[in-house]
């Protein structure tokens, strides 16, 4: 393959730190050995955007390079992962990773490669994508000299994805490539070449072999980007959606009985994980966005009265969460929060559409918690329509409820919310000790104040407990 001639420009050379490059070039020259700036740095670099962790290739011994590299910088912040032929250094807030330059030959049920030493071209040659295979020399003699074999910086104006190898070569060596290619997908805003979409479609069969948690931590980074739709398109396209997300692939299809339309709830779902990545950076919320309706296909029921219905699919869609989340190996904190999210998501939009008292909205304040804001996210998220002045009618309507919830909030300080008289002091007043008849008691007043009968503090409380006391001690236990 012919070497492109190229060197990075006056912008681009101003962008990197010039000593620690310089610094680590020189100790090539010293030990005779060249080394390299590559991967996703070097991208980034040349997309004008920065990046702190910087990847090296080192022609030779990787981690003993890093140790004179770190005895040069003065740093002592050094690991080595000799089994694994890597090392860091953590310089300043830097991180510095050096590997020896090596080619990798992998088995069909595992993606444990062997590998041996190599050339910079055979090292590049096993990377994923010819924008990731980009290489940058840091010896003085071709100090900022490009080394480009694959085209990759072509690829990058260009904004395409596409393999150093042939595709079916690279996915099989390393199936995570999969996942990798859709992420970088949604977060460079990049378009899948043809052919190497094409072989992702018919490798995604070998996902399997690969760790759930690389696979969820991938997923990760495609609901992350800017418009995650951009990398569950391709995913639900080539097939990776039933490999990967089997739920959320069963939510794909449009249906027609008479008059009555039942919209593809995938398609809805992608543009509900946009509408949300547009007004919020949580992660959270995002993956809640994307499983919000993933009971609709369970609970799908079709009535000549009135159409479609999905009567439930909020509960059972939180039920099914628990399953799911053990499957993706999500933590119990991001489980929790979409059980949450999904089992309430229909709540403010029915109120919206309903009529709504202030016990509801006292009820659904106190359910959301500390999560309200979020959840009110969600919901305006999820109006969407192709009719411009439905979605307008539907927003106003929302707008309206999420005044009155933001004033029955504050005004009744239910964030966060539990009885302002706590269990002992039930105890202490009624003469019980810890039982049924204390829970019995405590809910009797969380229940007066969401219905309005008391304010929400501990007089107004005390009282009430005065008043019903007699009456639940008569009740047998």
């Amino acid at each position: 393959m012919p070497e492109k001639k190229k060197n990075l420009t006056r912008d681009q050379f101003e962008q990197i730190d010039q000593p620690l490059f310089r610094s680590i070039g020189a100790v090539g020259d010293r030990l005779g050995v060249s080394v390299y700036a590559v991967g996703g740095f070097v991208r980034d670099l040349l997309l004008g955007k920065t990046v702190k962790d910087i990847d090296f290739v080192v022609v030779g011994d990787g981690p003993g390079f890093a140790e004179a590299v770190a005895h040069e910088l003065g740093s002592g912040r050094l690991t080595l992962y000799r089994n694994f032929g890597t090392a860091m250094i953590q310089h300043h807030d830097t991180m510095l990773e050096f590997v020896g330059a090596r080619k990798e030959s992998y088995g069909e049920a595992s993606r444990r490669p062997s590998v041996e030493s190599a050339d910079l071209p055979t090292d590049l040659a096993r990377r994923d994508f010819t924008v990731n295979a980009i290489a940058v020399d840091l010896c003085s003699e071709n100090f900022g000299k490009i080394i480009d074999p694959f085209d990759g910086w072509k690829d990058l104006k260009h904004k395409i994805l596409r393999t150093p190898l042939p595709p079916e070569t690279t996915f099989f060596d390393d199936p995570l490539r999969i996942m990798r290619a859709v992420r970088f997908a949604a977060q460079l805003q990049f378009e899948i070449e043809k052919q190497t979409f094409q072989a992702l479609s018919r490798e995604a069969h070998r996902l399997a072999i690969i760790s759930q948690e690389r696979i969820t931590e991938e997923l990760f980074g495609i609901l992350k980007s800017d418009r995650p739709s951009v990398g569950l398109a391709p995913m639900d396209e080539s097939g990776v959606l039933d490999s990967v997300l089997p739920e959320i692939a069963q939510l794909r299809g449009f249906e027609q009985i008479g008059k009555y339309q039942h919209k593809d709830v995938l398609l809805h779902t992608f543009k509900v994980v946009d509408n949300v990545a547009r007004v919020s950076d949580s992660l959270n919320l995002r993956f809640a966005a994307l499983y919000h309706d993933v009971a609709k296909p369970v609970t799908k029921e079709f009535r000549p009265d009135v159409g479609w219905t999905f009567h439930g699919h909020e509960e059972i869609g939180a039920r099914m969460m628990e399953r799911i989340g053990k499957r993706l190996k999500l933590s119990k904190n991001m489980l929790n929060y979409t059980k949450k999210m999904i089992r309430l998501h229909l709540r403010p939009i029915h109120l919206a559409e309903e009529g709504v008292t202030d016990s509801a909205i006292r009820r659904l304040v106190v359910q959301a918690g500390d999560d309200l804001d979020d959840l009110i996210l969600l919901c305006r998220a999820d109006i969407t329509s192709q009719n411009p002045r439905r979605v307008a009618r539907h927003l106003a309507n929302f707008d309206s409820l999420v005044e009155r919830i933001n004033e029955i909030a504050e005004k009744d300080r239910l964030r966060a919310f539990q009885a302002p008289v706590r269990g002992d002091e039930i105890m202490r007043v009624c003469g019980l000790a810890p039982g049924p008849q204390v829970g019995k008691l405590k809910k009797a007043i969380e229940e007066a104040i969401l219905n309005g009968e008391i304010a929400n503090e501990h007089d107004a409380a005390y009282t009430y407990l005065l008043e019903i006391k007699e009456r639940f001690l008569q009740i047998p236990e």
